[in-house]
């Protein structure tokens, strides 16, 4: 007898422990593409960091406030990240070839986490204050919130995928995850932060960031194919008036973000200001959209061209070729 057909969802009838054979093949190349970048955070040398960062003028009060608020973004949106894989997606999502790259994200989510702590301790940060800016700063408060308020269906521990209805609801799910949090909500703080990179200052944290944003983008590649697999073996959920949803979902965290890039950047700092960010964060919401097959909105240029070159995974040293890293998996993504 033949093995059932592998689905996504309502494949309660195949094996979850049965991996072979494949169906999803770019479930697989994310896993191994992953793999292929695998990166520790004390791998990146922090002295010259601690030195910047102690000596009286070589950052402004403003830079130093762009630093602290996405370490304190990132700090939680990692662990909260973190905990949707493990104690949702993963519940859901049973195919075994999508579960094997679920694992090895929510490893990276690990060194992320753990990158934090690692900048913190080099740098003499107060844990205290750093961990607690999602409750302390509003613009961040309400982002997190906002992801929080998108994915109830899955910490619902009664919820279950059994309708066109509840397919719906975990497409709306994954995309405040994948899209929203990992998306968007990501890439204002990783156009600040690289952007001390471009200038060669705060290099070992900026370093970090760069490896952290090359994960992300395996991560929206995965989330964008897993919902577009979704939608395809499951067309009934994609009606006008669900996509209308989703796009005024992505719409209201546009605003979001927006507001936290002139809350970070209130004056700006050198090569980077707050409209700009606004740009970019209008341009990757509408290449967000295009990648699940949704309308763009914004028709924005992208004012951050560099951030592709930081992105290409076919790089065989970071930015300014502070140290040689390698790099075997392919350059094809093109997130930003």
């Amino acid at each position: 007898m033949s093995s059932p057909e592998k689905t996504i969802l309502f494949n309660s009838s195949t094996d979850p422990n049965k991996i072979l054979p494949i169906k999803y093949h770019w479930a697989r190349t994310h896993y191994k593409s992953g793999v292929a970048n695998n990166w520790t955070p004390d791998e990146v040398n922090m002295q010259r960091d601690i030195e910047q960062w102690k000596a009286p003028n070589t950052l402004t009060e403003d830079e130093r406030r762009v630093i602290l608020w996405n370490m304190g973004f990132f700090s939680t949106a990692e662990s909260l990240t973190a905990n949707n894989i493990v104690l949702t997606v993963y519940k859901h999502i049973t195919n075994p070839e999508c579960r094997q790259y679920l694992l090895r994200q929510a490893y990276e989510e690990a060194i992320h986490t753990d990158t934090f702590i690692y900048c913190c301790d080099s740098l003499g940060l107060d844990p205290e204050e750093v961990y607690s800016m999602y409750n302390t700063i509003p613009s961040i408060h309400e982002k997190d919130d906002f992801v929080v308020s998108l994915t109830k269906s899955l910490m619902d521990p009664d919820f279950a995928v059994t309708d066109t209805a509840s397919a719906q609801k975990l497409i709306h799910d994954l995309v405040g995850y994948y899209v929203i949090m990992e998306g968007i909500f990501f890439y204002a703080g990783f156009v600040m932060m690289l952007s001390f990179l471009r200038r060669n200052t705060m290099v070992g944290v900026g370093e970090q960031f760069q490896y952290i944003l090359r994960d992300e983008s395996v991560h929206l590649a995965f989330g964008a194919d897993l919902i577009n697999a979704i939608v395809q073996e499951n067309p009934g959920v994609w009606t006008p008036e669900f996509k209308q949803e989703l796009v005024d979902l992505i719409k209201q965290a546009v605003v979001l973000e927006e507001k936290y890039a002139e809350d970070a950047l209130p004056k700006g700092i050198l090569g980077l200001n707050a409209d700009a960010v606004k740009q970019y964060v209008r341009y990757v919401a509408d290449r967000r959209l295009e990648r699940i097959g949704l309308d763009i909105q914004y028709k924005d240029e992208n004012p951050f061209p560099w951030m592709s070159e930081i992105i290409d995974l076919k790089k065989e040293k970071n930015f300014f070729e502070t140290r040689v890293t390698e790099y075997q998996s392919s350059g094809s993504l093109n997130w930003d």
